[in-house]
């Protein structure tokens, strides 16, 4: 395990982190979630060309440490993420990530340009939406305030999401899941789709084949790949990791 101190408070991001050479793979999370039982399938997949991998927790979630004085803003997760990056001496990285986790390294890449070559979007959230209604497959997080949450708010969700997402999300802080939450449904300005569609880098968009995401027309004209994976839900690395991996290795060097 790996670790950074990425906090005026001196909390550390961790990661798992596979041998290889570069250039990085950095697998970044969604809400509730946690790196390593979600990407170690993939990252070792034998489809895939060894590189070096970071599988990162998010401060707040999985090993990483929970700050109480920290905002858990896309902004304040991606400066984080990019000041673990940098002190692990990552550049050029490719970055999959997942969910609330793209719209994060959208963020990141946006503010950090230097530290990412690749994206590469797993269903990643692109805009904003209302904070009370729970949306389709969605936590139903927002529709607390952050104390009717941490008191009691978290057994309602804990009893939405059932067993499979609970196994991560329990692992999480609950005011930084909260406020995470919260700040992914706030979204960013611009928003996340408008700073991807502005990003110089190669970017991808992957998504559950008749899942289409909104505006895919919009994200190819600002030459962002829209790629169906077949056989799969939201946790298409979960669902299918035989075409997931072979998603990345034809997109990745």
């Amino acid at each position: 395990m790996h670790d950074a101190i990425v906090h005026p408070s001196g909390a550390r991001m961790r990661w798992v982190e596979l041998p290889g050479p570069g250039p990085a793979r950095v697998y970044v999370h969604g809400l509730g979630a946690t790196s390593a039982p979600y990407y170690a399938g993939v990252a070792t997949h034998p489809l895939l060309t060894r590189r070096r991998s970071l599988l990162i927790d998010l401060l707040g979630f999985g090993i990483s440490d929970r700050p109480h004085d920290f905002s858990y803003t896309l902004e304040a997760h991606a400066d984080t993420l990019a000041a673990a990056l940098g002190k692990a001496g990552v550049t050029d990285a490719a970055l999959i990530a997942h969910s609330m986790g793209g719209a994060v390294a959208i963020v990141m890449a946006a503010r950090h340009p230097g530290l990412v070559a690749d994206l590469v979007l797993v269903d990643a959230d692109l805009d904003p939406y209302p904070l009370v209604p729970v949306p389709p497959g969605g936590s139903g997080i927002t529709g607390y305030g952050e104390e009717e949450f941490v008191a009691e708010g978290w057994k309602e969700v804990r009893d939405r999401v059932g067993p499979h997402w609970w196994s991560t999300m329990r692992l999480a802080d609950l005011r930084g899941l909260h406020r995470t939450a919260v700040g992914l449904a706030r979204g960013t300005e611009p928003t996340t789709r408008e700073l991807l569609t502005s990003l110089p880098m190669p970017r991808t968009f992957l998504h559950p084949e008749g899942d289409v995401p909104d505006d895919a027309d919009g994200l190819r004209a600002a030459g962002v790949g829209v790629v169906a994976v077949p056989e799969s839900g939201h946790t298409i690395m979960l669902d299918n990791p035989d075409a997931f991996a072979r998603t990345l290795r034809d997109l990745l060097p």
